[in-house]
């Protein structure tokens, strides 16, 4: 047994002979061994060889079921596009799904800096209606929520007809398409442009997903590669809270909310919080106890190597979390931060997307540097879509907890364990998911 450890130990740095046989499985490895009665040496090589291809092997399907998760992740399911189309159609038909939202008398109320200002974005009428339905039901003054859905054009009829149908009452609901809000113009938004021109997105787009991998690649961070080329970092949708000092004028407090989060809490507290000064209230997502998800700082967004990077950036600063931010609009209105996540964004654009991958967060993290407040891990548990062995403790006790990574609650990939949080918030006997056969998971 010693002459086997040393020999294992000298073959660790040799090479295996290249063209050797393999056999595909245990048995049949073993099968071999017994009938060829091999050396001690020869045994080792043939050992080694089988591990290292069964490793490979491994890793491979790891890759490829990533793969298989983004193209998932990345398609709309058949039953969330028939809500959207189903609900379009009951606009153009049914006076009720296109009444006024909200109210006329309730009209003053979207700019009352006395009520509590949440704002979602998203085409995703179903996760809209629970990030809703969860914030009203967890909030302790449900008659002071407002809530300020913005979609794009395509969706904005069907949701409309679902929050018209759907009402939160006493809670208020406002439905705004991107083209209702006046100054949403190219010229202001130039970013846009540039990135729907761009050949290098279109590449990073539509190009082979697999060739940016290979197979030593860590699977979890081919993972966090795929991520980066989801299409929502080329909606306007997404880009959309760089803009919301402009979007609503008369507000001076607001809690940003992704459409992939649920409330637990009531979030009124968010409101009375000192912010120092500072424009954004941020849970940090540099310390914590998941290795994982509470380990990123700007070296996990950007490329040190590009000197633009490297002579701007610390790598080790702390990275905070978009998702459920609360921002002071008014001292945002007193600073150059939107200029400054124009700047980057194009900046990246000019160096063929090698300062990061696509994606809303890196050039925030620059842009509002020096301007963010951080705020207690409670109120924003993160990885709910990357990390499946999330602790459901403190999953319970979360203010909001939030699905981002590939496997979303309403998809047939996300954790089975972690989707109940979403889907108690899901009305399954509604006609409209009835009739669209979008069913409670089992």
């Amino acid at each position: 047994m010693v002459n086997l450890y040393k020999i294992l130990d000298q073959l660790n740095s040799e090479e295996i002979p290249p063209g050797l046989k393999l056999p595909e499985s245990f048995s049949e490895f073993l099968s071999e061994m017994k009938n060829n009665q091999y050396d001690a040496k020869s045994f080792a090589i043939r050992l080694k060889a089988t591990m290292e291809n069964m490793d490979r092997e491994v890793k491979r399907s790891r890759l490829a079921e990533q793969l298989h998760k983004h193209f998932a992740a990345t398609a709309i399911p058949k039953g969330l596009y028939c809500l959207s189309l189903r609900l379009t159609d009951e606009y153009s038909s049914n006076a009720h799904a296109r009444k006024q939202l909200p109210p006329p008398e309730f009209l003053p109320l979207l700019s009352d800096n006395s009520y509590y200002h949440f704002i979602v974005a998203t085409d995703n009428i179903l996760a809209a209606s629970v990030v809703v339905t969860s914030a009203v039901r967890s909030s302790l003054k449900p008659e002071k929520v407002v809530f300020h859905v913005i979609t794009d054009k395509k969706t904005y009829p069907g949701m409309h007809s679902w929050f018209a149908l759907n009402p939160v009452s006493p809670a208020i609901v406002e439905v705004k398409g991107v083209h209702q809000f006046d100054w949403l113009t190219r010229e202001n938004v130039p970013v846009l442009e540039a990135i729907e021109n761009h050949q290098g997105v279109r590449n990073h787009y539509h190009g082979k997903h697999m060739v940016a991998s290979n197979a030593s690649e860590n699977p979890r961070f081919f993972a966090s590669k795929l991520q980066a080329r989801s299409p929502k970092y080329i909606s306007l949708l997404n880009h959309l809270r760089i803009y919301l000092p402009e979007l609503f004028p008369n507000l001076n407090k607001v809690v940003f909310l992704d459409d992939d989060v649920v409330i637990q809490h009531d979030l009124s507290p968010l409101w009375e919080i000192d912010l120092s000064g500072k424009v954004n209230g941020a849970v940090e997502t540099c310390k914590g106890e998941d290795r994982w998800v509470m380990s990123k700082r700007f070296k996990t967004y950007f490329n040190f190597s590009h000197p633009l990077v490297a002579n701007n950036l610390d790598p080790h600063e702390c990275a905070w979390a978009y998702g459920m931010n609360i921002f002071d609009l008014n001292a945002w209105r007193k600073t150059n931060i939107r200029d400054t996540y124009h700047y980057w964004v194009k900046e990246n654009l000019k160096s063929n997307l090698t300062l990061w991958k696509l994606g809303t967060l890196p050039p925030a993290l620059i842009a509002f540097r020096g301007n963010v407040h951080p705020i207690d891990p409670s109120w924003h548990m993160l990885g709910l879509g990357y990390q499946e062995k999330t602790d459901l403790d403190s999953v319970s006790k979360a203010a909001v907890i939030h699905y981002n990574g590939q496997c979303k609650p309403w998809l047939e990939i996300g954790y089975k364990h972690l989707q109940p949080f979403w889907t108690k918030h899901v009305n399954y006997s509604n006609d409209f998911v009835r009739n669209c056969h979008i069913l409670e998971p089992q």
